[in-house]
């Protein structure tokens, strides 16, 4: 499928896609951040098995919707979101009187992952919704100021 296809085929069910996913992800995210740091006593088997199997399914569903090419940006999500999602973290349990650092590196795995795969879906919302998708320039300039933001978006939580 060429990318004019893809682009085509993806804004007439962006309508559907987007926000099924978005509010389906963002259940499931919050019940893996629960899990994760809503307990003291977090019982990791079960948070890998509910949130591993979840996050596997929405994997194949992005590879099968978006392409494996489209993929390569949860890896550049990743990169970005290891300075935000700390950030961003550490920001929301503040309000409850936790910090980020106070939870082993294996407990942050499954929110972490969430959070890439959520911002995927964004950047792939954004592009649809911008129709930068079908024209390579404005995609660029769309996809740069995503990084901007985005940078702009994890400082201001760190600073904050």
């Amino acid at each position: 499928m060429k990318s004019t296809d893809e682009g085509a085929t993806l804004k007439n069910s962006a309508h559907v896609i987007y926000p099924f996913f978005l509010v389906h992800m963002l259940g499931f995210g919050s019940a893996g951040f629960y899990m994760a740091y809503g307990d003291s006593d977090v019982n990791v088997v079960e948070l890998y098995i509910f949130n591993g199997f979840a996050i596997y399914v929405y994997i194949k569903f992005y590879t099968l919707i978006f392409g494996r090419d489209a993929v390569k940006w949860i890896i550049i999500n990743s990169l970005l979101g290891l300075y935000g999602i700390y950030t961003e973290i550490d920001w929301i349990l503040s309000f409850f009187g936790k910090y980020a650092y106070e939870y082993p590196v294996y407990v942050h795995l499954i929110p972490f992952t969430y959070y890439v795969l959520y911002t995927f879906m964004l950047r792939k919302a954004v592009l649809d919704l911008t129709n930068a998708r079908v024209n390579e320039k404005k995609k660029k300039f769309i996809e740069q100021c995503y990084i901007a933001v985005s940078i702009l978006v994890y400082t201001v939580f760190y600073f904050v």
